[in-house]
């Protein structure tokens, strides 16, 4: 890889265009503690037979809804208030919605009420106790099959839906896997608070980011870390310390890095890869290897994926302004968020085979966009911002500039607008859409009301003629 480092290094770029506010320009070195992606096996070209034209999005508030909602199920009845103003423009994940069926939704929101403050804790306030209410829901009736509140501990993501139906529950160092009815059971617990969930498409991985002080020792019952982690993590904070000459930085004892990143086997907590990183990062994962972006000239970004079982293969190449942000829609589909130097983002479609099938742009006034992918990987949901101007350090985002909050449905084959919506209210941490299994239904949180859609079956993808993997 870059540099010359060793095969086992990975490094993960600058993903500032993410949903979650932790997700920021990071570094990251991941040693495969159990795989070695080989270093220097050759790659291929990118498949650049097919001129793609881009398709520019349209950048105002949609009045209505594309298409009129099959079901409509008022949300106050339940308990649901909307937040207040004070709350936007803070990233805080307030609500989720999900399908567990193409028949049910899994709906949970933020209760309104006091806050127990834990001050002798001697944590921060973005530890401060909230009450979660989770409502299971029928479409045919609206009726209300299971009901529960639970109790989280910060203001990030805490409920991932699984294709199974049932769902993984997040709060501090704990993670429980519950069922349509709501019963919870213990499913994983990390030596420190996990700040941060991801799942490759068959969801068999987990990728995890958790705070754990390295001086912190691990206690029975909790995620482990192998033998061999221990050498790799002083190795790693070693090569930290130097700067790009290989020199020693000026700080003689640098502190350990506090989080700790780890690939695991969902089923069994089997850890497949781990390391000390310095900021959270977003790793995209699918079950043959993880994805790496690596600068080329100018503004080209190259686009590695690197085997669990060794090897690796060049996908191809996009050219942005910034560091991409990638995202597996499917085993064999991989989503790019890149910049185009005019304030707007772009969203370009790979196969992991080197194809681009698609390349929509989003204009400047289309801001914070955040994903949500269908289980079958042949739709995806993007929620952005509508602004009334470009946001940039000279004209900084205000309230009053937020018009609304944008839903559009994609096909994954051809990057065409299945459907698009407004939401309100806000939330600009997402949560407030859904997308059933099949895809052909769209659930959106929109004007006191759960809004759902019936859209027509996606087209599937193209054929792809698999290349050498080197593995």
């Amino acid at each position: 890889m870059a540099n010359g480092r060793t095969a086992k290094r990975l490094t993960v770029a600058n993903l500032g265009v993410c949903a979650s506010r932790w997700l920021v320009a990071a570094g990251l070195s991941l040693l495969s503690l159990q795989f070695s992606p080989a270093q220097g096996k050759p790659g291929f070209a990118p498949d650049r037979s097919r001129q793609v034209k881009e398709r520019v999005l349209p950048g105002g508030l949609p009045l209505k809804p594309s298409l009129p909602p099959s079901w409509a199920i008022p949300v106050e009845p339940m308990g649901y208030s909307p937040p207040g103003p004070l709350y936007l423009g803070q990233r805080n994940s307030l609500v989720s919605l999900d399908f567990i069926d193409e028949s049910r939704l899994l709906f949970t929101f933020r209760v309104p009420g006091l806050i127990r403050r834990e001050h002798n804790t001697g944590e921060s306030p973005e530890s401060d106790e909230r009450r979660i209410r989770a409502v299971v829901l029928t479409l045919a009736a609206g009726n209300v099959e299971a009901q529960g509140l639970w109790a989280v501990h910060d203001r990030t993501r805490y409920l991932w839906m699984l294709k199974d139906g049932h769902f993984l529950l997040r709060d501090r160092e704990n993670l429980q896997q519950g069922d349509a009815h709501l019963a919870l059971k213990p499913l994983l617990k990390f030596p420190g608070p996990l700040l941060w969930l991801e799942l490759d498409p068959t969801q068999q991985f987990l990728v995890s980011n958790s705070l754990e002080p390295a001086a912190a020792p691990g206690k029975a019952g909790e995620v482990g870390v192998p033998p061999t982690a221990a050498a790799t993590m002083t190795q790693d904070d070693q090569s930290s310390s130097k700067d790009s000459d290989g020199a020693s930085s000026s700080d003689p004892n640098p502190e350990p890095p506090d989080r700790v990143v780890r690939i695991l086997r969902r089923e069994t907590g089997q850890v497949m890869l781990v390391s000390r990183v310095r900021s959270t990062v977003h790793l995209p994962i699918n079950s043959e290897g993880y994805l790496e972006s690596l600068r080329g000239r100018d503004q080209e970004w190259v686009l590695t994926l690197n085997f669990f079982t060794g090897g690796s293969r060049v996908v191809g190449s996009v050219e942005s302004s910034c560091a991409p942000t990638n995202e597996f829609i499917s085993e064999r589909e991989i989503l790019v968020t890149a910049c185009d130097g005019s304030g707007g983002h772009k969203l370009v479609a790979i196969t992991t085979d080197g194809k681009i099938l698609w390349d929509d742009l989003n204009p400047a006034t289309a801001i914070w966009p955040l994903l949500v992918r269908s289980p079958d990987g042949l739709r995806l949901v993007q929620e952005t911002l509508a602004v009334t101007h470009p946001i940039s350090s000279s004209a900084p985002l205000g309230s009053d500039d937020i018009k609304g909050q944008v839903v559009r449905v994609f096909n994954a084959a051809t990057g065409e607008v299945a459907f698009e919506a407004p939401a309100s209210p806000v939330y600009d941490a997402g949560g407030n859409v859904a997308i059933s299994p099949s895809g052909t239904r769209v659930a959106v949180l929109n004007a006191g009301v759960i809004q759902v859609f019936e859209l027509p079956a996606a087209p599937p993808l193209p054929a792809t003629a698999q290349k050498p993997s080197d593995r």
